[in-house]
């Protein structure tokens, strides 16, 4: 029998769009509804406004948000969910529990 070769174009994709210590935590948090800039940082308080900006822009080019910008007088801009980004909800939370399962495996080899 013939072992099946993953789809490695296929998992690279899916990780370069949710790779990075903030992306799936900023998914879940913009799939609730939209956010400013301001309350996103608020919720990331260990993210520097750097990377919090260099991700929601790689999140924004790979189509999993979009941001909007309102011509108002201060400027407001929000930031939310897409479609695409909706999909990979399922996903996000799968892997959060196979993540709390293995803390928990861990937990107890250690103990062991």
């Amino acid at each position: 029998m013939r072992r099946k070769e993953p789809d490695s174009c296929g998992f690279a994709a899916a990780l370069q769009a949710i790779g990075g210590k903030w992306k799936t935590t900023l998914l879940w948090e913009l799939h609730l509804r939209p956010y400013r800039f301001a309350e996103l940082r608020r919720l990331l308080p260990g993210a520097s406004e750097k990377v919090l900006t260099q991700q929601l822009r790689q999140m924004e080019a790979d189509g999993l948000i979009s941001r909007r910008a309102y011509d108002e007088v201060p400027p407001r801009v929000e930031y939310s969910i897409t479609p695409l980004g909706f999909s990979l909800n399922d996903a996000v939370t799968v892997m959060s529990a196979w993540g709390k399962h293995h803390e928990t495996w861990k937990s107890q080899c250690e103990a062991a």
